[in-house]
């Protein structure tokens, strides 16, 4: 939390000054005698008083001063917000190996599952697009904020053949930078803000070692560093995952090392999912952070409100515990 006005947290002062002046009032001697013939009646009836209770409407008060207090220096807290200049590209792996059952039901079953769990979770104003990339990447979905054409884009996804990882990234930083030129917020050869904040991600997801393309992992990554964009990788499946082929069946392990290398290098985060949920959670956590940025709020008016409910109940509290004659 900071503040506007820091300087004005001086009004705080007031509370322990409060304090100590209703410490010496209850120490400070009666100034008179009551004259009553019957004393032991009278302590029965006083001495029943005497509790904690008495204090809690001076303890609401202080509290009510507190917060009062802090209004007055105009305390603001950091949330995350939807960027509406955000965009995302999904980018999934659909090579053969993604028909592997080690993930429950398939591999790309359940990629395509969790991807639907991230558009539920991503803010409306996120543009997001797909690519699929086997032998050759393929733009599947544009960016786009319409999200019936981005679930049934990822219906379409289907297992081909090989595995393009390099290409895959150096067109997704491609679609990136189109999508973006053409919303009129990249001013360099960067896909980032005037104060230096990425416009633009990708989620790769991959379940294998790269077997086609022209690119290496590398030099995608490269592209995408060199954009200013940040790069967060899945790698999906287990080390006993295998696929049979023409009566083969062929081990296809993911590789984590490459897809952690090219996270770390591009200013992005790993992820590894062994299984249908956890790769859903990741997709949910990513969703909910992807395409927000922090930005400061004021809660003047919270803290306003509760010193006046703390107020009341300070007077309220006093007029039930207030000593009444018998």
């Amino acid at each position: 939390m900071s503040f506007e006005a820091p300087a004005l947290l001086a009004v705080l002062l007031l509370v322990p000054l409060v304090g100590i002046g209703y410490w010496f009032l209850q120490r400070r001697p009666s100034r008179y005698a009551v004259r009553y013939p019957n004393l032991e009646v009278l302590a029965v009836v006083a001495g029943g008083r005497r509790t904690w209770k008495r204090h809690v409407p001076a303890a609401l008060l202080l509290l009510s001063l507190g917060a009062l207090g802090i209004a007055f220096a105009r305390p603001t807290v950091t949330v995350a917000a939807p960027d509406e200049r955000a965009s995302v590209v999904l980018v999934v792996d659909v090579s053969g190996s993604m028909r592997a059952q080690d993930v429950q039901p398939t591999r790309l079953a359940a990629a395509k599952q969790a991807m639907v769990s991230f558009l539920k979770n991503a803010p409306e104003s996120l543009r997001v697009g797909i690519v699929a990339f086997s032998n050759e990447p393929q733009v599947v979905v544009s960016p786009t904020l319409d999200r019936q054409e981005l679930t049934d884009g990822i219906d379409l996804l289907e297992p081909a053949f090989g595995t393009a990882l390099g290409d895959a990234l150096a067109r997704s930083v491609e679609l990136a930078r189109t999508t973006t030129a053409t919303k009129g917020q990249a001013t360099s050869a960067q896909v980032k803000d005037t104060e230096g904040r990425a416009l633009a991600s990708i989620l790769l997801l991959s379940d294998g070692f790269q077997t086609r393309g022209l690119l290496s992992p590398g030099q995608g990554a490269e592209r995408a560093r060199a954009a200013g964009i940040p790069v967060f990788t899945i790698a999906l499946g287990t080390e006993g995952g295998t696929i049979v082929d023409r009566e083969q069946v062929i081990p296809v392990p993911p590789d984590r090392e490459t897809l952690a290398a090219i996270a770390e290098y591009t200013g992005g985060e790993s992820f590894d999912a062994e299984t249908a949920g956890a790769l859903k959670r990741v997709y949910q956590g990513l969703g909910s952070r992807v395409g927000r940025r922090e930005k400061p709020r004021e809660v003047t008016s919270a803290f306003v409100a509760a010193g006046a409910l703390l107020l009341v109940g300070a007077v309220g509290a006093a007029m039930v515990v207030a000593p009444r004659l018998p």
